[in-house]
């Protein structure tokens, strides 16, 4: 082949020339050690001249004298699949055809298990279309059932899972279930090699834990006969008497039959959706007022409680005589000032819940009011509430012969329901089942005292009990509880109806008139006091009559200013002429 005719050029050696006239990456390195190989100018220098790296200089003239000629060209680029170790690369197929299903990424974990090198994902998927492999002929692993050594099935598991297999591979590959998978991990941690062979499916408990304490204190729990197998395993518990509902349920059937107790009246209902579910503590409130039918002389009781409707825990409870707006004021400040406010509150359409006091008190603290649909109470969280109560309190209500029994059985109740198991929580993966678990230290978007007084001034106002036990009010001397001299009371106010409290026990009912300007008051009349545990520790020296101890004190009014005798009063700082 003739040779194709060259313009002649000039030598020279300035590399900027001599970058321009190479043709090839293999003319330019010669070109670039050249000085170096023939001439043995230091490497540094000639790296200086031609602008390039002296590692790089450095590394072409140590490949020219190991290889010669033929290390003047690059070295061919080599893809990084064809890199991996011989062994890591045939892993890699191998798995690939031992179990199809496995991905990249949990080829490359298994692959860092047994090697300690974690090839990337796209160098496996690289190798994998380039090399696929064949389809699979023999197994490592029969499937899980057909191994016949309880122990041989899993340890197949637990080698798998030692090769950086997933729990859901490994059920895959041995055709099992990830249960089987999961509870065997979990022996073989607990356990060890112990933990490989077949167990009995015996107790391991005593067969019989109802032990003669439990039966005996079911049987006084069963005095109540509205208490069902859930509530009675949840006292038991509370008890540190650990039972099943079911075996509750047995005693309970025992105990009827052989004392012929009456059986709780069942009342099943279809479960409907709940409009007002909450999806976080503090989220929505509900309250309703309860008519307990009991009398105490010739006044009804009624309870009022707050509830959260996601931990189902009661949160401000009380019984009061009357149902009106200065009691269920009481029983909502009770609840914030303790929980902080919730972002809705739910009750029914009653008057007090809708008063224009109260949407003032719903507006300053961001709660936004809703009302369940009309007749309708099983949308209301809290009905549910008082069905419970029903079955917890209300025999222990009816046995009250005073004021102060049902304050204890209310209380008593309040604390029972919030740390017993509730049926709504029995599933929780957290292990919380009673009301108060659930609600924790969590609460609501808290107010601090003086912006709760300013909220309830309308209504409410702080007072200090002298030394007799009365309170000044409205230019009114009014007596709450002698036993509490010196203490701070709330004094409520609505309509015609004053209530003082102390620490949200009400201590006395009046009923007020108005004079003309609608402020101040013009008649005070005691209608009720109550029965309180901080009566005074001192005895009376005899006993009042009727007209002998006054209750109520009107104040004489502030006499009017009058300036001093002779005096011509304050005269004015400068006098203004007739231009001024």
């Amino acid at each position: 082949m003739p040779l194709r005719r060259r313009d002649r050029i000039e030598p020279t050696d300035d590399w900027q020339q001599l970058e321009l006239l190479v043709r090839s990456p293999g003319q330019r390195t010669y070109e670039l050690i050249r000085p170096v190989v023939l001439f043995g100018q230091p490497p540094a220098e000639r790296a200086a001249e031609t602008s390039t790296a002296a590692r790089t200089v450095y590394r072409h003239v140590a490949r020219f004298d190991e290889r010669g000629l033929v290390g003047l060209e690059p070295p061919p680029k080599i893809a990084k699949h064809h890199r991996l170790p011989a062994e890591l690369r045939q892993a890699i197929l191998d798995l690939k055809r031992e179990h199809p299903p496995l991905n990249i990424y949990e080829i490359t974990t298994i692959c860092w298990a047994r090697f300690g090198q974690r090839p990337s994902p796209h160098t496996v998927k690289r190798l994998l279309a380039e090399q696929p492999p064949p389809p699979r002929a023999t197994r490592r692993f029969s499937p899980y059932r057909q191994i016949v050594d309880p122990a041989e099935r899993r340890l197949a598991i637990i080698r798998l899972h030692s090769e950086g297999w997933n729990k859901r591979s490994i059920a895959a590959y041995l055709e099992t279930s990830r249960v089987t998978v999961h509870e065997t991990l979990k022996r073989w941690l607990a356990e060890g090699v112990a933990g490989l062979d077949d167990k009995s499916s015996a107790p391991k408990q005593p067969a019989h834990k109802a032990t003669l304490r439990a039966i005996a204190t079911i049987k006084e729990l069963q005095a109540n006969p509205e208490l069902g197998e859930w509530r009675v395993h949840a006292a038991l518990k509370r008890a540190g008497i650990f039972l099943s509902p079911r075996t509750c349920g047995r005693i309970l059937a025992l105990n009827r039959k052989l004392y012929g107790l009456p059986k709780p009246a069942a009342t099943p209902k279809a479960a409907r959706p709940m409009p007002f579910a909450a999806r976080h503590r503090h989220q929505i409130w509900s309250v309703d007022i309860r008519y307990l039918d009991h009398r105490l002389g010739d006044f009804r009781v009624y309870c009022i409680s707050v509830l959260d409707n996601y931990s189902r825990a009661i949160l401000a409870s009380g019984l009061s005589r009357t149902q009106d707006l200065t009691a269920y004021l009481l029983i909502l400040y009770m609840a914030i000032r303790q929980h902080g406010a919730p972002g809705v509150l739910v009750s029914d359409s009653g008057g007090v819940f809708l008063a224009k006091q109260a949407q003032a008190i719903y507006a300053a603290l961001g709660i936004e009011k809703r009302e369940i649909d009309r007749r309708q109470p099983w949308q209301n969280y809290i009905e549910t509430t008082f069905n419970v109560q029903r079955r917890m309190a209300d025999w222990d209500f009816a046995r009250a012969a005073t004021w102060a029994d049902l304050l204890a059985a209310h209380d008593h109740w309040v604390a029972e329901y919030n740390y017993q198991d509730h049926w709504a929580h029995r599933q929780r993966d957290d292990g919380k089942r009673s009301p108060a678990q659930v609600l924790g230290w969590v609460r609501g978007t808290v107010f601090s005292a003086q912006e709760l007084q300013r909220v309830f001034y309308a209504t409410r106002s702080g007072r200090t009990l002298d030394r007799a036990g009365y309170v000044r009010f409205r230019r009114w001397r009014l007596y709450a509880e002698r036993g509490l001299r010196g203490e701070a009371v709330a004094v409520w106010l609505y309509g015609e109806r004053l209530t003082l409290a102390f620490s949200d026990e009400p201590l006395a009912h009046y009923t007020v008139t108005y004079q003309p300007d609608k402020r101040h008051l013009k008649t005070v009349t005691e209608e009720r006091r109550f029965e309180t545990p901080h009566r005074s520790p001192q005895p009376s020296l005899w006993e009042w009559g009727d007209g002998e101890w006054l209750t109520v004190l009107r104040l004489p009014d502030y006499a009017p200013r009058t300036t001093r005798a002779g005096g011509q009063g304050q005269l004015p700082l400068f006098v203004l002429d007739d231009v001024g």
